[in-house]
């Protein structure tokens, strides 16, 4: 890999990771220091970032990581919500047989994640299962968007993982979702991941309301 892309690369996943508090400046010699990079090379990283939007330039100040609020995040939802849907159905329709079995195997996983109040990992399989769909689907500008989109929801799809009561909830969602995949039903694998998602948008309400 390129040095230019490692520093890309190495950056985008600490600011995934949370190593990077919202608002906070990303001051460019810390940063060359962190990442053993030149200035030029952090530099078109931060550009490369910004126009991912998970970063933000202000005149005077600099390089920061971007807020993403509430309302932005249900629009971002929203998006999701359509484009998703389409991986869904197409993953429906392409699904092998081996497959349709790995899917059923992440589905038996998270229910016994739920059971034993393990978080990180179901929201880890919470990923795994979303990343298996898009690559059975294999829409490539639908993955380009879904990409683009995740980094700007990561912090809210944390808080949402550990609101009490929601992996119970969202378990038999991603469910159903399966369960239309394996039975190579198109409209009702969309419509089970449209509804997963609208339930998304719900609970990001929620938190927004006092």
């Amino acid at each position: 890999m390129a040095a230019d892309a490692r520093v890309l690369e190495d950056l985008r996943a600490a600011i995934l990771r949370g190593e990077f508090a919202p608002r906070q400046r990303l001051v460019e010699a810390e940063l060359c220091e962190r990442f053993d990079a030149s200035r030029f090379a952090v530099r078109a990283a931060l550009q490369a970032l910004e126009a991912d939007g998970l970063v933000e330039r202000q005149r005077n100040v600099g390089a920061r990581i971007r807020e993403i609020g509430i309302e932005e995040a249900v629009e971002i939802s929203e998006v999701r919500q359509v484009v998703e849907g389409l991986i869904a159905r197409r993953a429906a329709e392409r699904a092998s047989d081996a497959e349709a079995e790995a899917l059923a195997t992440i589905g038996r996983e998270m229910h016994a994640a739920v059971a034993a109040g393990e978080v990180g990992e179901y929201s880890d399989l919470n990923a795994r299962l979303h990343s298996t769909l898009r690559d059975i689907a294999c829409h490539e500008k639908a993955n380009g968007i879904i990409a683009h989109l995740h980094g700007q929801m990561v912090r809210h799809q944390f808080a949402l993982s550990h609101q009490p009561g929601r992996s119970k909830v969202s378990v038999w969602q991603h469910q159903a979702i399966i369960d239309a995949v394996v039975a190579r039903d198109g409209d009702a694998a969309e419509a089970a991941m449209r509804a997963h998602i609208a339930s998304v948008i719900e609970a990001l309400r929620a938190i927004a309301t006092p």
